[in-house]
């Protein structure tokens, strides 16, 4: 599986090509949708499971405005977009979650990306000027297409990542996983 491959799956999916619309049009700078939106669905088509919708907790729409601060702003405007679509939304600016990681502040939302706990979770896609999906893999695809899970080696928290690897019950959902502990 290659990335065309990924986006194309993304991008035959109604629901999924949705909920990106409704993204772009909060004209959030440096944007994209992360995480479970298209981890899961990976997954889910490596597994062949035919889900309707990807079965994620919520939507994590992240992006960066390093002049426009305000963790506050995030809970509403997640808050908002819940109401309006019926969907967990959770809106984050990256230009602040350096602080979380103990990092230097980070330039980017793909450098924050590239910060996350487990390889597979740091994709993401977005749309461009053009109006083309984008596949955001700053740690690549492979892990995430071989159905390997294991921790970023830039994560220096064992435990945040055994915690997930164990809440998230993957292995239960995805029994083809390789969670390397």
């Amino acid at each position: 599986m290659t990335e065309c491959d990924i986006l194309k799956i993304i991008e035959d999916d109604k629901w999924m090509m949705n909920i990106l619309h409704i993204a772009e049009k909060l004209n959030l700078p440096d944007w994209m949708i992360s995480a479970g939106f298209v981890r899961n669905k990976v997954w889910d088509y490596l597994h062949r499971y035919k889900n309707e919708k990807v079965l994620t907790r919520d939507i994590d729409l992240i992006y960066f405005d390093k002049d426009n601060i305000d963790e506050n702003k995030d809970i509403e405007l997640s808050k908002e977009i819940k109401k309006k679509t019926g969907v967990n939304w959770e809106i984050v600016n990256q230009a602040y979650t350096h602080t979380w990681h103990n990092r230097e502040p980070y330039k980017n939302t793909e450098e924050a990306l590239a910060d996350w706990v487990e390889i597979p979770t740091c994709v993401a896609v977005s749309i461009n000027k053009n109006g083309n999906l984008r596949l955001h893999a700053p740690l690549g695809i492979e892990d995430l297409v071989n159905l390997i899970v294991r921790k970023n080696p830039r994560c220096s928290d064992s435990e945040s990542y055994k915690d997930r690897v164990t809440s998230k019950r993957w292995k239960e959902k995805w029994p083809k996983l390789n969670i390397v502990m």
